[in-house]
């Protein structure tokens, strides 16, 4: 009887081990298989945030417009970077900008593209998924009031994003009569 208790409690401890093992186990598992998952949506974050087009974005040290449109550009799919400059006008003459078409800001793409002024981002990517023959870039001449950074309340003046050509001539790339259109 003492070795058939004895045979007993080993079964016993052996059974109790063994759950216990597949437990530690099934957590082991569970836990890899959570930090293989984070990691994976981490790399795809990763792969995300370093995807975003850059825009290099000239400006003047004083211009909280500017700072708006930086925001607006940011939240919606580009990365920028600003620089403050002391004499836009011969930047905006070396990219090509003709007086008439120039603003407050001048926004460079990594193709050496222009965004002059309050383009919306959503023209900017459009642009750049296909780029027009012949172009250097967009331009929203002046400071329409209601343009991604010229917001003032709930009012809205209708513009037109301009496309700006190499041979100096332009087209219109877009007509916007409402608020809306921009996004």
């Amino acid at each position: 009887m003492y070795s058939f208790s004895f045979a007993i409690k080993a079964v016993i401890v052996t059974v109790l081990f063994l759950l216990l093992l597949s437990a530690c186990t099934e957590q082991a598992v569970l836990v890899a298989e959570q930090t293989n998952s984070q990691i994976s949506i981490e790399k795809q974050h990763s792969k995300t945030i370093k995807a975003l087009p850059v825009l290099e974005v000239y400006k003047s040290p004083t211009c909280s417009c500017c700072e708006k449109w930086l925001e607006h550009i940011d939240q919606h799919g580009f990365s920028s970077k600003a620089f403050n400059q002391t004499d836009l006008s011969a930047f905006k003459s070396n990219k090509g900008i003709a007086p008439q078409y120039r603003s407050c800001h001048t926004a460079v793409s990594k193709d050496g593209y222009v965004f002059e002024g309050h383009v919306p981002a959503k023209f900017i990517h459009q642009f750049l998924a296909k780029p027009p023959k012949n172009a250097i870039g967009l331009s929203v001449p002046a400071m329409p009031i209601g343009t991604p950074g010229m917001e003032v309340g709930n009012k809205f003046m209708p513009y037109q994003v301009i496309l700006l050509k190499a041979d100096g001539s332009y087209d219109i790339y877009a007509e916007l009569n409402n608020y809306q259109e921009q996004f």
